[in-house]
Order: structure tokens, then sequence, then C-alpha cells
């Protein structure tokens, strides 16, 4: 009898707990450390930008397909060294952080751009074409469409239309009012809640695939948009690189998850429905820029 009771208890006991494990959802690190290594890709060291600051190193993978001017531009410049010695010129609270020639609005004092092109035409969306497209299931209040191609965050509007949008880490072309005069030569980078209203307004030349916290870090400039108001309040970038141009030996090794991953679509679900310990009620939605697609050290 005595045996009987005990086995009952025993049972109430842990009947509740394996339910509540069964409610448990795998986490995004317990789903990683499960992916194949062919679910991983190697940037090509070609589209692979090396921005090395007095803080570290900011890795940046162009979007080619996206912005195929403006990418060959960038390269341009980064080989003839024009961004060697620029600076970080404008940190915006929750918004951008610009780098290029604090003197590039003066012709007369200007930094050469050498053999790069001073205006290109815009490349603002992409139109036709075939490309790989990861869509995400739930709505989005800028597009009716959007999803990951090639681990960038990308909006589609229906009719054969798509951009890549401006979700945190994302690399923009800066521009003066004429929709050519962004040639890549000042680059900015999102540092806070995604502003989507830029989408279609400007060209994106990529990604920061590593090294956010170094960009999101700096102080904010006191100027009007966030720009510093004093010259030494500027970060000077001691170099750019591709890459491709860098010994192999000295390169720093990266992986970024494919978004056409089995692996990635149970993250994505794992954050759109997480429950565990902490995660009591799943939200069962999830917002585009609110996805990170991950990255590793392959070593």
């Amino acid at each position: 009898m005595l045996a009987r009771t005990c086995l009952a208890l025993a049972l109430a006991i842990a009947l509740p707990a394996m339910a509540d494990d069964a409610k448990k959802t795998p986490t995004p690190k317990e789903l990683l450390a499960k992916s194949a290594p062919a679910e991983w890709r190697t940037p090509d060291p070609q589209n692979l930008v090396y921005m090395d600051l007095p803080q570290g190193r900011v890795i940046i993978e162009l979007a080619q397909d996206w912005s195929p001017l403006h990418a060959a531009n960038i390269r341009t410049m980064i080989r003839e060294h024009y961004f060697d010695g620029t600076q970080i010129i404008r940190v915006q609270d929750n918004f951008v952080t610009q780098w290029g020639d604090p003197d590039g609005d003066d012709k007369k004092k200007a930094k050469s751009l050498g053999t790069a092109k001073e205006t290109l035409a815009p490349e603002f969306t992409r139109k036709g074409g075939s490309y790989p497209f990861t869509r995400l299931p739930d709505g989005d209040v800028y597009a009716p469409e959007v999803g990951f191609s090639d681990g960038f965050p990308v909006a589609r509007d229906g009719k054969g239309e798509a951009w890549i949008t401006h979700c945190y880490g994302t690399v923009g072309v800066a521009r003066d009012t004429g929709a050519e005069t962004g040639n890549g030569s000042s680059l900015y980078a999102i540092i806070g809640q995604a502003p989507r209203n830029l989408d279609r307004n400007l060209a994106v030349a990529g990604k920061v695939i590593k090294g956010m916290e170094i960009l999101s870090a700096y102080p904010r400039g006191g100027e009007p948009m966030g720009f510093y108001d004093k010259p030494e309040q500027r970060v000077t970038i001691k170099s750019v690189r591709l890459a491709a141009d860098v010994p192999e030996a000295e390169r720093t090794p990266i992986q970024v998850l494919r978004t056409d991953s089995k692996t990635f679509a149970a993250v994505i679900e794992a954050k759109r429905n997480r429950r565990d310990d902490f995660y009591t009620r799943p939200a069962g939605k999830i917002d585009l820029c609110n996805i990170s697609v991950p990255v590793r050290d392959p070593r």
C-alpha cells in the first residue's frame, strides 16, 4: 500500500514537469549547435570588407547582387585606399553611424575619388530576375511580402520589385538630394530601431556581419542629425580592405548561416513561438528586423 502511494505521488509530481518540458521550444543556440556544415556559407572574399578602427574590426558583406554598381565603386575606392584615414563623422542616437571624408561637401578640400565614379545610377530596388528568397510567415507594415535572400533582409511589392530593408546593421549609401549623388564614398550603418521609411529611397551597399558592437557604442554627435561638432570627436579609420586582398592567414574566419536552410527556418520559428522557463507566453509572430542572421567562427 505504501509503495503504491509513493508511486502515485511521484507520478503526480513528474507528469506536470514532463508536460512543461513538452511545451518548451529549443533555443536558437541549441538549434545552431545541431546544424549541419552545409547549412553555413563562407562569404565571397571579393564581397567582404574589413574596416579596421582603433576599437577593432568591422566586417561588412557587400550586396553585390542588389547594388552591383555601388559595390564595384566601393571596391575601387577600397583598392585605391580612399577610405584609409577617413573618419566616423556622425552618430545619431537610435538611427545611424556614418563614415566618410569630413570635408566631402567642400570640393576644394574633398579627398580625391581617384578612378571611382562621382555619380551612379540609383540602385534603390531590384526588378525581376531570379534570386533565393525565404519568405517570412507573418505580415509586414511596409511591404506585401518580406523574407531573406542570401542573408539580407528583403521586402517585395508583389509586382516584381524587391529591395533590401533598413534593419539593424544594414549599410546604406549616403547621398545628397539628387538620386544619383550617392557613390559609396560616405556610408552609414543602422544602429537603432529599423528606419524602414528609408527603404527604396537610398541604395543599400551591404550589411555588417561582425562588429556592430563597435559602431553602435560611439558617443552621439551634438549637432543636428548627430554630426560631430568638434573634429577631435571623430574616429579615424585605420584602413579598409577587401578580404580578397588580405593574405589568407590574416583573414578573419567567418561563416554565415544560410537563410534557405532548415536550421534558419527552425531558428525563426523558435523565436516566433519561444516557450521556456522565462518566456511563458509566445508572441506567435516575428518582425523582419527582429531576426539576426547567425554568424560563427568556423575554427
